[in-house]
């Protein structure tokens, strides 16, 4: 059966190998010359072959020493890095967020360049869809996070801000004789699908006024929704974080009802979460939060799965 080089011998042979003197490596190791002295000889012992020539003038390594120096090299090199990657802190290897398009869009940019800035070797993905069909999601244990839309005052998840709700119109055409679409009846909607909160609080107020709508376009993409509406294919409601200064908020001067503000929720998968996970939601509740509840406004944190502050 082969013998086992022992990376403890390799390395005082590496030591002396690059200081060309005993006692120094022995003082680089914080071992004394004996002690290195020894541990090449078992090395020479192991592979068979002399690795140095000692003389009055000093060290001087031999031919087969310097074949063995450039695997030594090598396999030490190896060595240590497996010990550096069996050593390091848990983490994840990814995190998963859902969240609905406009929110991806608008919201998450500064958040995930905050998170990637603590953790660059952790990927993100985001996956958006509707807020209530993220919220079954994770209750799966499909995401780690879920940010999300939720009405005003509805039980469930970290509340992250109060955010009003505009209806959204196309700039007005300054050409004579132009009618604005909001005046088209039945008014032509640009909307998310169907499962949408925003979309099922618009449809709820024209039907409350009596009025008539229709839908005209539809799209989980925010920046599609946004380009149909720009393009004078029709009306539509989103929250104003979302809305882009390129359109136009109208209101009850232009007779539409007033819609009621929507909560921005944060959901986190059950148990006790990596670190990774706890940053990107603390930089929710940061970044996201702050925009409209300011900095000394006071958000309850604690996860209402668990009991256990965030």
């Amino acid at each position: 059966m082969p013998a086992n080089l022992d990376t403890d011998l390799l390395r005082a042979f590496v030591a002396v190998a690059d200081s060309a003197s005993f006692t120094r490596a022995g003082e680089k190791l914080g071992r004394t010359q004996a002690a290195v002295s020894q541990q090449v000889r078992r090395l020479e012992e192991t592979v068979g072959k002399r690795v140095f020539e000692r003389d009055t003038h000093g060290v001087r390594m031999t031919r087969d020493g310097e074949v063995l120096l450039a695997y030594a090299r090598r396999m030490l090199t190896l060595n240590d890095e497996v010990l550096a990657l069996m050593h390091r802190s848990p983490t994840v290897a990814s995190v998963r967020i859902g969240t609905p398009d406009d929110y991806a869009t608008m919201l998450l940019p500064e958040v995930l360049a905050r998170f990637n800035a603590s953790y660059p070797d952790v990927m993100v993905e985001v996956v958006c869809d509707n807020s209530p069909d993220l919220v079954a999601e994770i209750d799966k244990g499909r995401y780690d996070l879920a940010l999300v839309t939720r009405k005003a005052g509805e039980a469930g998840g970290e509340l992250v801000r109060q955010e009003p709700v505009a209806w959204v119109a196309p700039p007005l055409d300054p050409a004579p004789g132009h009618r604005p679409v909001e005046s088209y009846d039945p008014l032509p909607l640009a909307l998310f699908p169907k499962g949408c909160v925003v979309r099922d609080l618009a449809v709820a107020a024209l039907d409350g006024m009596g009025r008539d709508w229709r839908v005209a376009f539809t799209s989980k993409s925010v920046v599609a929704v946004h380009g149909a509406v720009m393009g004078g294919l029709g009306v539509t409601a989103m929250e104003c974080c979302t809305v882009p200064p390129s359109l136009r908020r109208i209101g009850v001067a232009e007779g539409f009802p007033d819609l009621p503000d929507i909560d921005i929720a944060l959901h986190r998968a059950r148990g006790t979460l990596p670190k990774p996970v706890r940053l990107l939601a603390d930089a929710i509740h940061d970044l996201v939060g702050d925009d409209l509840l300011g900095r000394d406004a006071t958000v309850d944190r604690r996860t209402p799965e668990t009991g256990t502050a965030a």
